[in-house]
């Protein structure tokens, strides 16, 4: 009973164990390298997560798939569990590409793997199989890792250790969630590039400079340059008298960064230089952040 207990804690199974899950375990596998399902139910008995994260599906994608279903068969089965609603169908938990795609094949059985999920777990899987499994942009992997943190608690390292992504990948692609969403849509459409964004996650118009960027197909390096001298003209306005903020060293920019990227807002830091005093500056772009901030801020 204590065992069975320890399972339902979610968070308590810890995030390799959910990892475990969602990869193919070994022993899970048969000869042909494939995972063995559980059991093969009719498709009209399984259905999607209502709480799916990923709601784009590409048609390309899913035609491509379904023709090699066609040809191969459903190799990795559906992880599912019973459906809270209906113990006669199943809830899809990792997989609703391969469901969707084993419809248009008209496949009229699916293999799947049977776990006993709760609605926590339910959602931390579905966003890790999206992170491991599905074709997404950066924006998407940046958001899935920004769920797995403010969702779950789960800090950059431990998602590090268990995605087998290094900790700047992650911090790297959490800080892209700083910049305007219209800066974020043309990453999501494939207009910019990472390399390019991450350019501009600290330049003072970053809207511009993206448009920018685009209409004349500047490199990285190019973009580098230009949201430098956006960032630093070579006319600066002269400081106000008693103002104490100078160049930041390279342990400041990295703090910020940090600290922008565990937050995904904006965080800026002046230190007085020669003494402990200072200030942090926390920007938010919209309620829903500042509503997170509180939450965050009157834990415990």
């Amino acid at each position: 009973m204590a065992d069975k207990k320890e399972q339902r804690r979610g968070l308590g199974r810890g995030l390799s164990a959910l990892m475990a899950d969602v990869e193919t375990r070994p022993q899970q596998t048969g000869n042909d390298g494939a995972s063995r399902p559980d059991r093969v139910v009719p498709i009209e008995r399984v259905l999607p997560n209502p709480d799916q994260p990923r709601r784009t599906f590409t048609e390309a994608q899913l035609q491509e798939l379904a023709d090699s279903i066609k040809t191969k068969g459903i190799i990795q089965p559906l992880l599912v569990r019973v459906n809270p609603k209906n113990v006669d169908q199943f809830e899809i938990v990792a997989g609703e590409r391969r469901w969707r795609a084993a419809q248009m094949a008209q496949l009229h059985e699916v293999p799947v793997l049977v776990r006993d999920f709760d609605d926590t777990e339910v959602l931390e899987v579905a966003i890790i199989e999206n992170i491991q499994r599905a074709d997404l942009n950066a924006i998407e992997e940046a958001a899935g890792y920004r769920q797995l943190m403010f969702k779950f608690g789960h800090t950059q390292e431990k998602l590090a250790e268990a995605l087998g992504k290094s900790r700047s990948h992650i911090a790297n692609l959490m800080r892209l969630l700083n910049l305007p969403e219209s800066v974020q849509e043309m990453v999501e459409q494939g207009d910019l590039s990472a390399g390019h964004a991450r350019t501009l996650i600290t330049a003072p118009n970053p809207e511009e400079l993206a448009k920018t960027i685009v209409a004349k197909g500047l490199s990285v390096r190019a973009a580098e340059q230009l949201a430098k001298s956006a960032t630093n003209p070579s006319q600066p306005k002269p400081k106000p008298e008693g103002s104490f903020k100078v160049e930041k060293d390279a342990d400041t920019r990295a703090l910020e960064g940090d600290l922008s990227a565990a937050l995904s807002m904006k965080v800026s830091i002046d230190h007085k230089p020669g003494q402990e005093a200072g200030k942090l500056t926390i920007s938010y772009d919209s309620l829903e952040q500042l509503d997170a901030l509180c939450a965050m801020l009157s834990v415990g």
